[in-house]
């Protein structure tokens, strides 16, 4: 923002503060500029502190909720009943006919 203040700015910032608000005035406004840049250091790190527990509880709520649907998914998986393969008839091929009173094939 202000780029970088040397040495020789410092003092012609400092001449023109100590002649516009006096040697008494200079004093008080250095102590009451360092509260306000205190005050403003706690509300940025109380923010950031909010903000990082606000985003560790909605991980949290994501993270249980991930872990309720295993558990409602592997609770339904549970409740199903087991499926008996269906059974499985021989057939003949389509090309032969199978005379169940011989037993003898007979080609079509």
């Amino acid at each position: 923002m202000f780029g970088s203040l040397g040495m020789p700015e410092l003092v012609i910032i400092l001449v023109i503060a100590l002649i516009i608000f006096g040697p008494r005035k200079l004093p008080e406004l250095g102590r009451s500029l360092g509260k306000s840049i205190g005050e403003f250091k706690k509300a940025s790190n109380e923010l950031r502190s909010t903000l990082e527990e606000e985003i560790r509880i909605e991980e949290k709520v994501e993270e249980n909720t991930a872990i309720r649907n295993e558990q409602d998914t592997a609770i339904a998986a549970a409740a199903q009943p087991i499926a008996t393969p269906p059974t499985v008839t021989p057939t003949a091929p389509a090309d032969q006919t199978v005379n169940r009173a011989t037993g003898t094939d007979s080609v079509a």
